[in-house]
Order: structure tokens, then sequence, then C-alpha cells
């Protein structure tokens, strides 16, 4: 990259990286071996899990019985026991500790270690004694302990959480570190290593190799933080993100210029991590996404994927199967000379044959209106994902602009828009690369948990005045340590709350610090009334978790010659024509290059705008201008 990009190696001194290697680790399966001790009585924790089932009772057996990612063989109990408020009721038994650990070690191949005791949330120091023999027996493991993963209550999310953090651990750390040295042998020793979290802020190689849990969601939160920046500078605070790549699709939030973090997102069902997430939510529709009638005569679409290889049948690889890209070629919404990637490709002629015989005739359709009903069935699952992580907030779609980026996502924004009631579209300069870009806009960041577990009645605001006093010096050392130059520091501060009886929380932003109790109170039941449209003042409320975070902003990158201005032409004009399919209606569309477009340009739809790595369609009675950096904007019209 450097010797295409003509930049000497030696001037390079950080590298921000974003990856998925933690998520794939846990979706696929391929992570370490880990063992785990708990307290005596709770060796069953994540087989038991919670009573929750999908679909009834039959879900059980599929889902919450599925392989865990410590199995029972490899879980040791410890004699040990603290009560609630952290006081020892039994003494942690080293002796007996000691010899479980060794029996574990002549019997299994053991890769990682966790160790997740009741109550360590509020005194982690039985769970660091333990640590200290384990590393005795294990000299070489990593081990986790839940009292510095994830401080909170409930033991079985404070256990699956720590043992994720000890499942992806080895394989993340071999990552960084291989990837580190490679940098430092390549750009020399200065250069420093960034991690994107889950968060959507920043850790050195080092904090994410010890905590790699924290990187399960790094890919989309990279889309997230790109999003929040170049919807900042356009003047867009309420943005829904639509990250539309090959096999999926991320959704997310953002009000006012801040994506919502979450301490409860499962990975996948019955595996709740809580450490903080940005909020996005996926499904499985991307241009690779396969076609298929079901035996009830259904077409569904999704989430079987055909991937890169051989991919869509378009990509002339060998692919079989009709997908979402094929269905957008064959309505003339792609260039069949630049997509297909093998001499020759496939035909239209062809590419028509197969959604005929496969899809058509079930349907009892044409090949084209095939297409469609592929383009309209994919449309409604992503509109349904956008509808899910705005409703489930409390906030209407159509008071949000749809943020379109990933290879896929410009070229169904508009009709998704349409579909939803979003009346603007954004669109950035390097759709295909905005997750990149994210690593480089983000932020250093450090987000911290504790539970009180209070009633607000009982709770003294100097309790948690010192909780957020401590929390913030922990975060400002571990700023420190990252010996990378922040312009400011910023501190976000909110808490947990619930009604007495209920199991679910809101988090209530404390923008001013510790309010009184009164104030508090107040705060809590508007967010709950936002939330929820229901006043409960007669019930009493409680404090559940306290979370601070402690963010060092960096210097902004200047990103605002993503698109080359001496490549821009006076007049937009366009560089061929093709036909294109609307609702069964044939339009001779003009097609634009997108680097040569002048930067206040202003189209009417129908319009094709193609570029390196995305294209980017305006449906007819749609119009799209210029903007700020580059970036596109597409008024969504009346005309259906």
């Amino acid at each position: 990259i450097c010797t295409q990009s003509g930049i000497d190696p030696a001037d390079i001194n950080q590298v921000m990286h974003g990856t998925t290697v933690a998520t794939n680790a846990v979706l696929t399966g391929k992570g370490a071996t880990v063992g785990l001790i708990t307290t005596a009585g709770y060796k069953q924790v994540l087989q038991v899990a919670r009573s929750f089932c999908p679909g009834g009772l039959g879900g059980w057996v599929s889902y919450v019985k599925a392989p865990l990612l410590a199995a029972l063989e490899h879980t040791i109990e410890a004699e040990e026991r603290l009560d609630a408020a952290g006081a020892v009721v039994t003494p942690l038994n080293d002796v007996k500790l000691r010899a479980d650990l060794r029996r574990l070690a002549d019997r299994y191949q053991i890769e990682a270690l966790t160790i997740c005791f009741i109550n360590a949330y509020v005194n982690g120091e039985h769970e660091q004694q333990a640590r200290a023999i384990a590393q005795e027996v294990f000299p070489d493991l990593p081990v986790s302990i839940s009292s510095e993963v994830v401080p909170e209550m409930q033991e079985y999310e404070r256990t699956e959480t720590t043992v994720v953090n000890s499942y992806v651990r080895p394989e993340v750390s071999r990552y960084v570190n291989n990837l580190q040295a490679s940098l430092e042998q390549t750009m020399g020793g200065r250069v420093k290593l960034a991690i994107l979290r889950s968060d959507g802020g920043l850790a050195s190689a080092r904090a994410a190799g010890e905590s790699p849990v924290n990187l399960l969601l790094s890919g989309p939160a990279g889309g997230v933080a790109g999003a929040r920046y170049f919807c900042r500078r356009g003047g867009f605070e309420n943005i829904l993100t639509f990250d539309m790549g090959g096999t999926s699709t991320d959704v997310a939030l953002i009000r006012k210029g801040t994506p919502p973090v979450s301490n409860e997102i499962e990975v996948e069902y019955a595996m709740p991590i809580h450490v903080p997430m940005v909020d996005v939510r996926t499904v499985g529709a991307g241009g690779g996404s396969i076609a298929r009638v079901n035996a009830a005569g259904l077409l569904e679409v999704g989430p079987e994927s055909a991937g890169a290889d051989p991919g869509p049948i378009c990509y002339g690889r060998g692919g079989t199967a009709p997908t979402i890209s094929d269905a957008n070629m064959l309505l003339g919404r792609l260039n069949t000379d630049k997509l297909n990637s093998v001499t020759g490709g496939v035909s239209l002629e062809d590419l028509a044959a197969v959604f005929a015989r496969d899809l058509g005739a079930p349907l009892g359709v044409g090949a084209v209106e095939a297409a469609e009903a592929v383009i309209r069935v994919a449309n409604a699952k992503m509109a349904g994902a956008i509808r899910m992580v705005s409703l489930s907030l409390g906030a209407d779609p159509r008071d949000f602009a749809l943020f379109a980026f990933g290879g896929a996502g410009p070229l169904h924004a508009a009709a998704l828009a349409r579909e939803l009631g979003v009346p603007r579209v954004l669109i950035p300069a390097r759709p295909g690369i905005t997750n990149a870009l994210g690593c480089a806009v983000a932020d250093l960041r450090h987000d911290f948990v504790q539970t009180l577990n209070l009633p607000l009645d009982d709770l003294d605001m100097g309790t948690l005045h010192g909780v957020f006093t401590d929390k913030v010096a922990a975060g400002e050392a571990a700023l420190e340590r990252e010996n990378v130059a922040v312009r400011k520091v910023q501190r976000d501060f909110s808490v947990d709350m619930q009604y007495l009886g209920q199991s679910h929380v809101v988090r209530v932003p404390l923008p001013d610090g510790v309010p009184t109790a009164e104030a508090l109170r107040e705060r809590f039941e508007k967010v709950y009334w936002d939330r929820f449209r229901v006043a409960l003042q007669e019930i009493r409320a409680r404090v559940v978790n306290v979370n601070t975070s402690v963010i060092g902003l960096c210097d902004p990158v200047d990103l605002t010659r993503l698109i080359d201005p001496a490549g821009r032409q006076a007049e937009a004009t366009p560089t061929g024509h093709r036909p294109v399919s609307f609702h069964g209606q044939t339009y001779e569309t003009p097609v634009y290059w997108r680097d040569h477009l002048p930067e206040d340009v202003a189209l009417d739809g129908p319009v094709i705008i193609e570029q390196l790595d995305c294209t980017t369609l305006i449906p007819p009675g749609d119009r799209v201008t210029g903007g700020v950096d580059g970036n596109l904007t597409i008024q969504i019209g009346t005309e259906t």
C-alpha cells in the first residue's frame, strides 16, 4: 500500500485497525478450549442459563442446549463464598483449588481459563487469589476473571461474558501480536497499533489483547463511527445507518450525534455479552443472499449466501443460485461489463433463464418480475431491521436521515427510505470503505460499569459520585498508558435504572454529573416515558449499574479529499445510458461516474452513479445533490 501511494513507511506513526477475528471465532466455534472455575454449587451456571425459550419449548434443545464455550467437564468448583455486600462468608480453600486445577491440567488440554465467583462484582479478592493459584498450575495460559472483565450482577451473564473473553483471547492475542510485529518490522519501532472496539472507540493493541471480548463488534462499530463523523460535518445529527455488504446488513441509530452504546447485546441467542457495544442490529441480507421459493410456494431471500467464491451468478465464477446481486443485474441496475470478473462473464440472457426457471416458474411470473420480487422481499427484510433498531428505542424513522454505505447499501437506500418514510438519504464519498474510515476518525475510549443495585431512596449521592471519581481516574490512567496524543478528555456519565419488580433496565444519561435524588428520579421517569409511554410514579426506582466513559478526543483526520477535486468536471456528463426496470416500467437511464461529477451536482432520477467501490441508484421521482466532503444527498420524492 505504501509503495502504491508513494508514502514512506517511516513517516507512519499510528495504524488504526478494525477486525472481525473475535466475532468469527465465536460464530464459527473455533475459539480456545476454556476451563471454568465457579463458586461451589454453581458449576452448571452456563447450562442453566435463563429460562426463556424462543418459539416455545420446541426451541429449547436447538437453542439453549447448544454446545457451550466452556464445557461442563472443564468446569471445577471452588470452596468460597461472599455475601451480597462483598463480605467473606467462606474463605477460599486454596489447597482444594490447587489440587482440582492440577487434575484439570492432567486430563484436558485447556487453552484459556475463566474465573467467575458469586458476588465477585462487589469484591474481587477471591477471584484474584484464585488467579494467582491458577497461574502456578497453568503458567502459560491467559486467565480472565469476571471482576475485571465485567463487574456486574447477574451471574449467568457475567460468567458468559468472561468465558467469551477467554474463548477468543488466544486467537485475538496471536492476531494482534503478529500484526504489531509485522508493522514494526515494516515501518519501524515507532508505529503504534490501535484496535477499534465494539463501543466505537480505539484501544491500544495491549488492551485489546487482554480484553478481546470488547472487539466482538469491532467491524460494524467502524461503520457507525464513520457515519457519525460524516453526518456531523454535513449537519445531520439524527441518522439511521444502513451498511449492506455481501452477506449481511448492519443497521444502527444515531440520535443527536451519539450512537447508543448498550451493555446487553446478544451475539446470537443464549450468548449475552455484557460489555459496552454500539447497538447494531444485523439481518442476513446482502448482495450474495440467495433467493428461493420454499415448499409453501413463498419467495425467501437469505440468510444463506453465495459468498465471494463462487459468489452470485453474475460474477461469472461458477455460481448457480440466484441472488440479490443477480436481480439487480437483471434489472439493469449494475454494469454488466464491470461486475463480471471472468472474461466473457455471464450474459443477461443466461441470467434471465435462471430466474425464469428457479423463481419465475414456481411463482407464475416472468424473469424480470421475479427479479423485482427478490428486491422487494430483500428491501422489506432490511426495512424491518431498521424499524426494529428505531422503534425499539422509541424513535420514528421519519424523523431521521438514512446514511447508506457498504458495497450494496447505496443501491437499495432510496427504496428503503421510501418504504420507511425517511425523507433523505446520505451517501458518503467512499461507501465501500466507510467502515475503515471510521477507524481513522474514532477516538480513544475506555468504558467502565459498576453494579450498585440499590433502591434510589437508599442511595447516598456521595457514593454515586465516588464511583464516578474512581472510574474517571482509572480511565485517565488508561489513556496515559496508551501513549497517544489527545486534544481533550471527555467524561460521560450515566446510570442504568429500573422499577422495583421489573427485569429490564433503561439508561439515564447524566450530562451534568451527579444530580440530587429527586432530579435523578425525574430523569429516569422521563427516559422511561419516552421509551414505553407508561408512567409508574407510584413504584420505587432502583439504580442498577453506574456507567462511566472516558474518551480521549484525537485530532481530526482530513477526509475532505476522498474524491480528488482535479477529476471533477464543470458539468455532469453521462458516461452512457442503459435500460433499467422500476416497478414494471423500463426507463432509459443515464449513467454517471461519481469522481467526475461537479461538487454542486443536482440530478433528477432515474439516475445511476457508478464508482470503484459501489453503485448508487436514484429512482424516478427522487433528486440527488452534492454536499460536504463529496457526500451525496438523495431527496426522496412522492412517486412510487
